[in-house]
């Protein structure tokens, strides 16, 4: 559903990300992980392994993270499998970055809950501040996505933002979230009206016992 990201030229990419290696926690974290699977069954830890490359590259660039051809690269040889098999993971997942994201990587839910219920109000938001699909703003700060499904539909429309979803949006709450990143803020993450993750607007109208405390409601049925 995006614009097609502008992926950098090869040459420049393995000049800068061709001596790829894990820094010192990371190799730490990335052992721990193989240690998770079977001799013989590294392969099973890609997805993990794509993740903290992934992170890795976004801590060096302070940005999102991307994972360019030499990262992957160097993954595929940690899980002992051809690139190809890799790469395939890498372009099935949106949470795999193929071309460098801003340091907040927008992405906005256009399935047919969030369309329904105002993802439009929320992608207007979005170009009203600059932002056009498949690009990054020119001061680096937001890189713009229409994806599929992000399983929050009860508080529809939503977005992902790098690690956090921001939902129940409209035009204005999505300015305000975009605002709020863009001066160094941390807007809350979560619904963005008077409700607890996807309970009803206004708090609980049953069990309103359980809210602080584990109620037992056997003696009063």
């Amino acid at each position: 559903m995006a614009d097609t990201p502008a992926i950098p030229d090869e040459t420049e990419t393995r000049a800068r990300w061709g001596s790829f290696a894990w820094n010192d926690s990371n190799a730490e974290a990335a052992r721990v992980i193989l240690a998770r699977y079977p001799k013989g069954r590294e392969q099973s830890a890609v997805l993990p392994l794509l993740d903290l490359a992934q992170r890795q590259v976004g801590a060096e660039t302070n940005t999102q993270g991307w994972l360019p051809v030499p990262v992957i690269e160097f993954v595929a040889k940690q899980v002992a499998v051809p690139y190809i098999r890799v790469y395939e993971v890498v372009t099935f997942y949106t949470m795999y970055n193929l071309a460098p994201v801003g340091r907040y990587h927008v992405q906005v839910c256009g399935t047919t809950p969030c369309m329904l219920r105002g993802s439009d109000d929320v992608l207007l938001a979005c170009k009203n501040k600059g932002l056009v699909k498949g690009r990054t703003t020119p001061d680096g700060m937001f890189t713009l996505a229409e994806v599929e499904c992000l399983g929050a539909c009860a508080n529809a429309p939503m977005v992902q933002i790098n690690d956090d979803n921001y939902e129940d949006l409209d035009y204005d709450r999505t300015i305000a979230v975009l605002d709020a990143l863009a001066s160094g803020g941390a807007p809350k993450p979560g619904p963005q009206i008077d409700r607890q993750v996807s309970s009803p607007e206004g708090g609980p109208t049953t069990l309103r016992e359980m809210v602080d405390a584990n109620h037992d409601y056997r003696g009063e049925w």
